[in-house]
């Protein structure tokens, strides 16, 4: 199928002049050199004015809220400037905070009180807090609000899995270009669904090809073992946003972010202690408290401010009268790996807080779609080692077990209490797939048919498909997937997923994408039903 051509399409709410926008001074003012490769220098006496080499992002963008995340290369002054033209005539403007090393030089200001959808542009300012006159070039961004009226169309996309298994920013191939097509689109919106670094996984120069060619990469300090300190995790996020591809996407679309193993460590669980010679601190749970950290200095979390312990992942964003978007937190709260097979398990893989979060939300929710991003698959058997599981499934076809039993009572509940529009997004696998879970299928029957997409991953090794699980009766009407694993970028295999929500109908089409233009697979689903 053609990758249509995305100047041709009209989205609701795009002011007039925006695409020769996004090929101009936006593009252009990210589109700086490569940031400095080591995270030192905001601790240097440094000349000159402050700067924002890493880029803008915005995060959580609502009907009239967003967040705009920036890092200086200094303690600095972060001011914001709002307008509904690219001149910025009749700005807003918005006192953000001083940052500094408590926070990696990061930071965050909220927009609140925006025109509901409308493009919004934005620019970010950094100054010294000790001499306002020294101000830093600014850095130009902008994103659209989500209407307040059914009406309006709305896109989004979703993959994760970047930089994964040593294959990082490669120079020979222009970077994270998969950001690019991607940009192209002109989502409303990037559902960003976990491993978003590789906390785990070294980047080295070299990397031989299996076809005897080189795969080259951008290497930085921080990236020449696994994580451990929390300037290592830190500086795992920072080598992402050395890419020119990712810091112009960032500039012009909203994400919408979770988590997975990789900002830790591969498959990990609270409380594990971890065997690997690899890592001196051998506690997972310090691990991943240092990487939440970093995660939330480095993403515009409205639930994850920086340096807040009591932060979650977890949460809904509201996108108007047509979507609301549940983010789910399937590693911070679970139990451990294990066969799978307790008859009993009210831990699972979400924990029963985040459980009982997640029926009260969606029983409360009016959106017309309501998307869980989940950042695991529920019906691929996800191996940890030889006899444990990684994720919901564990292959046994029957009643459900361990942690099929948490995602039974999920289920149940959207059925016993009639919640319309519930569809399942997620990437983890590294490759893309569609399943269909119908109780006429299933061992357990008490709940509605509902559909399942996989896409990824951004940047990273390819791996084969895994086995269903039946206890859900899950089909899979399509799947794409290499034959061995970590098969490079360089042999294809990067994919996203695009979903667009048709104001007028109310019809949901999902496409599934693999990068270079291709759409694979597309399922249009209609709004309205418990099922389908």
């Amino acid at each position: 199928m053609a990758h249509e051509d995305p100047i041709s399409r009209t989205t609701g709410g795009t002011a007039p002049g925006r695409r020769a926008m996004l090929r101009g001074s936006v593009a252009a003012s990210v589109a700086c050199s490569l940031p400095v490769l080591s995270g030192a220098a905001p601790s240097q006496a440094l000349s000159g004015r402050p700067e924002a080499k890493w880029g803008v992002q915005t995060g959580d963008v609502t009907v009239s809220s967003g967040l705009v995340w920036v890092r200086a290369d200094r303690r600095a002054r972060m001011l914001v400037e709002t307008s509904a033209t690219e001149s910025f005539r009749r700005a807003r403007r918005w006192e953000g905070p001083v940052v500094g090393p408590g926070t990696d030089f990061t930071g965050v200001t909220p927009l609140r009180g925006l025109p509901a959808g409308e493009q919004v542009f934005y620019r970010v300012t950094l100054s010294d807090p000790d001499d306002p006159r020294r101000t830093g070039e600014p850095v130009r961004g902008t994103f659209r609000t989500a209407p307040d009226r059914r009406r309006r169309n709305v896109r989004f996309l979703w993959s994760g899995d970047l930089a994964g298994q040593g294959w990082g920013i490669n120079p020979d191939r222009g970077g994270y270009t998969i950001f690019e097509e991607m940009r192209r689109l002109d989502p409303d919106f990037f559902l960003n669904s976990g491993d978003t670094v590789y906390a785990d996984g070294p980047i080295v120069e070299k990397v031989e090809l299996p076809d005897g060619g080189v795969w080259r990469n951008v290497t930085t300090e921080e990236k020449s073992k696994v994580a451990e300190t929390l300037a290592e995790f830190r500086g795992n996020f920072r080598y992402n946003l050395m890419d020119g591809n990712l810091r112009r996407f960032q500039a012009q679309v909203p994400s919408v972010v979770q988590w997975d193993d990789h900002e830790v460590l591969n498959n990990w669980y609270p409380g594990e202690i971890i065997d690997d010679d690899r890592y001196q601190v051998k506690d997972v749970d310090t691990l991943a408290a240092r990487s939440l950290r970093a995660f939330g200095e480095y993403h515009p979390l409205s639930t994850l401010p920086a340096k807040d312990r009591n932060g979650r992942v977890y949460r809904v964003v509201h996108h108007g009268p047509m979507l609301d978007v549940f983010v789910l937190d399937m590693r911070t709260y679970r139990n451990a790996n294990s066969p799978g097979t307790q008859k009993q398990d009210p831990q699972g893989i979400l924990g029963e807080a985040q459980l009982t979060w997640l029926k009260k939300a969606l029983s409360r929710s009016r959106a017309v779609w309501k998307v869980i991003a989940a950042d695991m698959p529920l019906g691929l058997a996800v191996p940890d080692g030889k006899t444990d599981f990684e994720g919901v499934a564990q292959t046994d076809p029957g009643k459900p077990l361990g942690r099929e039993l948490q995602i039974a009572e999920l289920l149940r509940h959207i059925k016993r209490d009639r919640i319309t529009g519930t569809v399942w997004f997620t990437t983890d696998v590294h490759y893309t797939s569609a399943q269909h879970y119908d109780p006429s299928r299933a061992a357990f029957k008490d709940f509605e048919p509902f559909w399942e997409f996989v896409s990824g991953p951004l940047n990273a090794g390819g791996f084969p498909a895994l086995k269903l699980d039946g206890t859900f009766g899950p089909s899979q009407p399509f799947v794409k997937a290499p034959q061995k694993a970590n098969t490079p970028p360089s042999e294809g295999g990067q994919n996203f997923g695009q979903v667009d929500i048709d104001g007028g109908s109310g019809e949901l089409t999902v496409r599934l994408r693999e990068q270079g233009g291709e759409v694979l697979f597309t399922k249009v689903l209609q709004p309205g039903r418990t099922g389908q």
